[in-house]
């Protein structure tokens, strides 16, 4: 038996994979192996040949930043003529055709402004859910809510439990990129620690509230660093249990200041097998068909995902890098037919809102636009 097939063996079996033999994973070129080892323990976790979609869409509220990511294109510094901060009317627009299309999750996001008080955030967030009660604000990602620390002054906890209160149902993963100082230093240095993105977490499952995780391989990241990032998560994990989602995607480098190679599908797909493999204690992965296009989102659903992600009607943080993938309703339902399961919609926490029979479509679609 060679040393991959004794350590999926070892997966297979119920036992936790380490450092070392996630290092050898990824050192290692039987993909479809692994994929195979990764597929077979998302069935034992859902037994249903059942794939879920979430209809949602992503607004992005402003686009000015002070974090100066070297790996994105859609950020302008504070004082840019390009920058702007959208109205609360324009805001509403966005989510009454959300729901309009049998919408139920809004993912919004932004560049970390230094010129919103925290006001800004808790007001609006009031005033979409006294309009929309019903739908799902899986919104701000860590470095935002940081930024919301600084020009508050106020704790952490403070300013989660005043999101919270103020109508933010949950928060989405977003700046995680690789959970490993060395690399962040090289590619983001001012958007903080991997703790404090972790800090951000652990304290909204604290405080009651669900999160998703993710991860962006391709910075020049090494194998230990990737694999660090995978067992950093299940161990906060194992203390809260609060990550409904894992989502992993390559860095797309087009009209960005880090050159690197686009990583290929291969690296992709491996990526979400290990993913599924060694994080053990998180119930959902995603596919990122935004990133890496449909038919590798497809492919990933016999990966370790059981989840297509989001039909998201608006995206412009990834658009901006140069990588423009649509999906609507009835096209994710056919993907996942194609990929030989059974689409089904679901809300934000993963429960299902509607199974497609056979031939059944969406009766309401939309055509997406940036």
């Amino acid at each position: 038996m060679s040393n991959i097939d004794a350590i999926l063996k070892r997966a297979l079996d119920g036992e936790r994979l380490g450092l070392e033999e996630g290092i050898a994973l990824w050192e290692s070129d039987e993909i479809e192996k692994i994929g195979q080892v990764a597929n077979q323990l998302m069935e034992r976790r859902h037994p249903e040949p059942i794939a879920t979609f979430v209809i949602g869409r992503n607004v992005n509220y402003t686009n000015v930043c002070d974090t100066y990511c070297r790996f994105c294109a859609f950020y302008r510094r504070p004082g840019h003529q390009e920058g702007y901060v959208l109205s609360n009317e324009e805001i509403f627009k966005k989510i009454q055709e959300t729901v309009d299309v049998g919408g139920t999750e809004i993912l919004m996001q932004g560049g970390t402004n230094p010129d919103l008080p925290f006001s800004y955030y808790t007001d609006l967030l009031r005033e979409i859910k006294k309009r929309f009660p019903n739908i799902h604000m899986h919104s701000f990602s860590p470095a935002e809510i940081m930024k919301m620390v600084e020009v508050s002054g106020l704790t952490l906890e403070e300013v989660i439990r005043e999101l919270r209160d103020a109508g933010l149902d949950s928060i989405p993963g977003g700046g995680a990129e690789i959970l490993d100082d060395r690399i962040r230093m090289k590619i983001s240095r001012l958007k903080g620690s991997w703790r404090d993105w972790m800090n951000v977490m652990q304290t909204a499952h604290r405080l009651g509230m669900h999160t998703t995780a993710t991860m962006v391989i391709g910075f020049g990241e090494t194998l230990e660093e990737r694999v660090l990032h995978l067992l950093r998560i299940r161990e906060a994990q194992d203390e809260t249990g609060g990550f409904l989602a894992f989502i992993v995607w390559t860095f797309q480098p087009d009209n960005t200041n880090l050159k690197r190679e686009k990583l290929p599908p291969e690296e992709y797909l491996k990526a979400v097998a290990i993913s599924r493999i060694m994080l053990d204690n998180i119930p959902n992965l995603q596919a990122s068909w935004v990133t890496m296009g449909p038919e590798i989102g497809k492919l990933s659903l016999h990966y370790g995902c059981n989840d297509f992600g989001s039909t998201m009607i608006e995206e412009n943080v990834v658009s901006a890098a140069g990588t423009t993938h649509k999906v609507n309703n009835n096209l994710a339902i056919q993907l996942i037919r194609e990929a030989g399961k059974i689409p089904a919609q679901r809300n934000t926490k993963y429960e299902i809102l509607r199974i497609f029979k056979d031939g059944e479509m969406a009766e309401r679609d939309f055509v997406m636009q940036n």
